[in-house]
């Protein structure tokens, strides 16, 4: 049976609820929390992305620090700069923008960011965490999705979950997730991905 979502509409829900936790914070213990956010060159997808993270933490009271670097740069000066946030107490998150330009050895910096700073859980660490089901916290783009599943009832528990995707953004850590001895999860897993032959065939079973 299909179920429409409105995405939109737990966005606002969420981002409602996590304005009064993050000013509850803030009053608390005198510390506003902080994004900082790294892109590297020009790719219009990734400055969209990152003008409405802008707005997303607007929304909910974190502030917001972008870091813009031409294509040019180099993987040591990219590496500085993370170190410079990774030590910055006053830097609470970090998210590198992916994909960066062709020179930079992507995996070396998404290892170089702290974990407990990993907004995305790039750095092996976190996600060896994710595997052994004792994450810290989870990625963004799959907690999203998990949450969407959480609060429309949408139960995997036992149930033929097929996952299109591998990708380290999105499907290997969204079947993780699931994976988890844990409420909303304990699916029964297939992951589909390029090299997969009639795709249609398992989407069909889930």
């Amino acid at each position: 049976m299909t179920k429409i979502i409105d995405g939109r509409k737990i966005a606002k829900e969420i981002s409602e609820s996590l304005k009064i936790k993050v000013e509850d914070f803030i009053n608390k213990y005198k510390i506003t929390p902080k994004l900082a956010v790294v892109i590297a060159g020009g790719d219009p997808a990734s400055l969209f992305y990152v003008k409405m993270i802008s707005k997303s933490c607007k929304r909910t009271s974190i502030d917001f620090e972008k870091h813009s670097l031409p294509s040019k740069t180099t993987e040591e000066e990219l590496l500085k700069l993370i170190d410079n946030l990774n030590k910055n107490k006053k830097v609470s998150g970090i998210i590198v923008q992916v994909p960066l330009p062709e020179h930079i050895n992507q995996e070396r910096i998404q290892e170089a960011v702290n974990p407990s700073k990993d907004v995305d859980c790039f750095n092996p660490i976190n996600m060896g965490r994710l595997a052994l089901g004792k994450p810290e916290f989870l990625p963004c783009t799959p907690y999203a999705v998990y949450e969407l599943m959480k609060r429309e009832n949408i139960v995997v528990e036992g149930k033929h979950t097929v996952i299109v995707g591998r990708s380290n953004i999105v499907g290997r850590p969204m079947a993780l997730i699931l994976l988890q001895k844990k409420q909303h999860s304990n699916a029964t897993l297939t992951v589909c991905h390029s090299r997969t032959n009639d795709l249609s065939n398992f989407t069909r079973q889930a």
